[in-house]
């Protein structure tokens, strides 16, 4: 299973590609998707769509997980990266990509077995369960691809809940 990891952001928006393949996982691809300080931000958001619609028609993945938004004490930025979320988003409903979305405490447990891990520890984690020599540089591309991660660890359980019809 192939999953697109994405920590969404209007400066930079981190994405990573990771495949499982029974227990094991492989990065394929992981960056940042930069734009500018002073570009309209219909531009920016036009230029991080882009990038992920040609990720998502490249690599033809099986799902998106995307970081759900952390409201800080920034009101701009928050509002900012939810439009970026929406486009992202957007790029992905176009395609009929699934969603899903989990928070950054979720990444971190999952990828460091606690929610309250630092930037360092999420980076030497990825770089391990990825069997990387170097950890991921931005580390924005480190968190998408622990978003990745953390979704392919969820999906075996998500597919037997789903399978076994739970509410019904």
């Amino acid at each position: 299973m192939l999953v697109l990891g994405i920590d969404p952001g209007t400066a930079s928006t981190g994405y990573g590609l990771v495949r499982s393949s029974g227990s094991r996982l492989q990065a394929l691809e992981e960056g940042v998707i930069a734009t500018r300080a002073g570009v309209p931000l219909e531009l920016r958001l036009a230029a991080i769509h882009a990038r992920v619609a040609e990720l998502l028609d490249t690599y033809q993945p099986a799902a998106v997980a995307i970081e759900e938004l952390f409201f800080g004490v920034n009101a701009r930025t928050a509002f900012a990266v939810g439009q970026a979320r929406g486009v992202i988003l957007l790029a992905a409903g176009q395609r009929s990509v699934p969603a899903r979305s989990y928070t950054p405490q979720q990444v971190k447990g999952a990828v460091c077995g606690h929610g309250r891990a630092g930037k360092d520890q999420v980076g030497r984690m990825v770089a391990r369960l990825l069997g990387l020599t170097a950890i991921p540089r931005p580390d924005h591309a480190a968190d998408a691809l622990a978003v990745a991660i953390c979704d392919l660890n969820r999906a075996p359980l998500a597919r037997s809940v789903a399978s076994v019809g739970v509410g019904s």
